[in-house]
């Protein structure tokens, strides 16, 4: 089993080094690291380099377009993601191959805590998350700071996932086309931490912007009649 991990990134020089650095050190070898760079003007792309991982260029500015360009260049059998600011345990990579040994099994979600903040980190966050979404959907959601899919079934949907981030969540999205191909699993001890930066810094969006565009994610798929697997 080849295992990718992307990272999408715009002007991430103060983290960078520490997310690649915690994937180098995994106790199961990744195979593949790509790095998007999406018009970063400053020293990302450096610093990226020294690490000797597969760097890219998406001009095309946002998340979407970042994520579909790693993605799209993955050669692994599961396709995983991390944010620039994430920091993985060292048997991450374990627990991706071992997940995945279920056919069943064609997405992966695990526990992210926000290091860096003392109240989000103790409000448990991205276990709540978890539990809304599916109570909602019926579904296990994705979630950007660590998730992986498999690359057979992104082949399939990368045509359906929206483009518009204006228009929907992009992880969900991309979760509830995911599910229509089989499982999403919640590992609960497949942990990741990552930086309540956008939290803090911009809470307008994230209270009420992202729960917009999630609301507008279930109407878009809704129309589009996705199956759930059971």
């Amino acid at each position: 089993m080849k295992i990718s991990v992307i990272i999408p990134a715009y002007n991430e020089e103060k983290f960078i080094a520490r997310a690649l650095q915690s994937l180098v050190e995994q106790t199961r070898k990744i195979d593949e690291i790509i790095v998007v760079n999406n018009n970063s003007t400053d020293a990302t792309v450096k610093i990226a380099k020294s690490f000797g991982v597969t760097v890219i260029n998406e001009t095309r500015q946002g998340m979407i377009p970042a994520r579909d360009a790693g993605f799209n260049r993955a050669s692994g059998d599961i396709i995983a993601r991390i944010d620039s600011d994430t920091l993985v345990k060292t048997d991450w990579a374990q627990r991706i191959e071992d997940n995945f040994h279920n056919p069943e099994t064609v997405g992966l979600v695990g526990s992210i805590s926000y290091a860096d903040s003392w109240f989000f980190g103790l409000m448990n966050y991205s276990f709540l998350y978890i539990k809304v979404i599916k109570w909602i959907s019926g579904r296990n959601v994705l979630m950007g700071p660590s998730m992986a899919i498999r690359s057979d079934v992104w082949q399939k949907i990368k045509y359906d996932v929206c483009q518009d981030d204006k228009r929907v969540h992009e992880d969900v999205d991309l979760a509830l086309n995911v599910s229509a191909h089989g499982t999403i699993d919640h590992d609960k001890l497949w942990t990741a931490d990552t930086s309540a930066r956008r939290i803090v810094g911009n809470p307008i969006s994230f209270f009420f912007e992202y729960p917009y565009r999630l609301l507008k994610t279930f109407k878009h798929n809704r129309r589009r009649q996705i199956p759930k697997h059971i």
